[in-house]
């Protein structure tokens, strides 16, 4: 009973946090708005991807490195921050090429680059890294042993609940702006909002303080 309780307190915080419009999801519902379910997919196993970097990371205590040292987390924050918001301007200046699936294939995300992309983008958050750090260790039971295996699961878990809510999120983006690629204004519209969301998750990282510092 008590496992039971276990369990359920760590899936419920689990899908609590993934469900949580938190920057990572922004990102990967963004880039299915404009390249569609496949590129929305391939976005969010790469997000997930990075975020098992970060895992092991905080297992080996990497991620204390980050939290502790204030020049560590501004050299990851501001490569992290810069990479977004060269993908804005990008997408910004396509001008509805990204919607664009018959003129202008050789602009068009690829779901490999995509799947590069979000794995970037959350390898240079280290936010992302402070979390895991903060956020696993609450589930380790002492009585069981080592820590890191620990740590390695219970982080494969919350990237497991991460892959099947994004999924969710993708899969109904990708039916309600289907439409949107048929008309060209629409899609210059989207193209910079897409851009404006990418550099606006830049900013946002670049200000961002580390607490733990």
């Amino acid at each position: 009973m008590e496992s039971f309780s276990y369990w359920m307190l760590f899936f419920t915080a689990a899908l609590a946090i993934n469900v949580s419009p938190g920057p990572d999801l922004i990102y990967i519902l963004s880039k299915t708005i404009a390249g569609g379910r496949k590129v929305g997919v391939a976005s969010s196993l790469g997000v997930c991807t990075g975020a098992l970097v970060h895992v092991f990371a905080a297992a080996l205590g990497l991620s204390a490195i980050l939290a502790t040292s204030a020049i560590a987390f501004s050299v990851v924050k501001y490569i992290g921050a810069a990479y977004l918001v060269y993908l804005g301007i990008r997408a910004f200046l396509a001008q509805g090429a990204t919607f664009d699936n018959i003129e202008s294939k050789k602009q068009k995300t690829t779901p490999w680059q995509a799947f590069k992309q979000g794995t970037l983008v959350d390898i240079l958050n280290p936010k992302v890294a402070i979390f895991f750090m903060a956020f696993l260790p609450q589930f380790v039971r002492p009585e069981i042993g080592h820590a890191t295996a620990q740590i390695i699961l219970l982080g494969g878990l919350v990237i497991a609940v991460a892959v099947v809510v994004e999924f969710v999120f993708v899969l109904a983006a990708a039916r309600t702006t289907r439409f949107f690629r048929k008309n060209r204004r629409v899609s210059v519209w989207l193209d910079r909002l897409l851009g404006s969301v990418l550099i606006g998750l830049g900013l946002r990282l670049a200000l961002l303080d580390n607490h733990h510092g």
